[in-house]
């Protein structure tokens, strides 16, 4: 017997977001034996404990991901980018991570982490239109 299954468009349902997610996570672990899954959430927090910044990411497989890498606009040009790059790095070498990865839109800060060491693997031309989407990774020192 088929049973319904209803399609459902739900951008506000984090719970099912999450289920969906550990779900993925505990796939590609029974078939990578690598289940060593670390969130990486760094902040940047104001006298009054408001969020100033941040980086957004997770350890797994040896590899750091950084998905996310905000600082507020007033507070750009003073290190706390290379602050929370570092603090994410030292954390995923703590996790025995060799290499980490990350992408940045042509409009955003490609030189920065370049500068870093990060290099170019990757281009999405056209994303969005009249801008490039790049993908970049480093070798993470011991």
């Amino acid at each position: 017997m088929d049973e319904k299954i209803d399609l459902v468009f739900d951008p506000d349902n984090e719970r099912a977001a999450a289920y969906v997610r550990d779900r993925l996570s505990m796939f590609n672990s029974s078939q990578t034996g690598k289940s060593d899954y670390y969130p990486c959430y760094i902040f940047l927090k104001g006298e009054k404990n408001e969020t100033l910044g941040g980086l957004l990411g997770y350890v797994w497989s040896d590899w750091l991901f950084v998905s996310t890498l905000w600082v507020d606009e007033a507070l750009r040009g003073k290190g706390h980018a290379t602050r929370l790059m570092d603090a994410a790095e030292d954390y995923a070498r703590y996790r025995n991570c060799h290499s980490a990865y990350l992408d940045t839109h042509s409009f955003q800060a490609r030189p920065f982490y370049e500068r870093r060491g990060y290099e170019l693997f990757a281009t999405l031309d056209d994303f969005p239109p009249g801008h490039q989407k790049f993908f970049l990774k480093k070798k993470l020192a011991k």
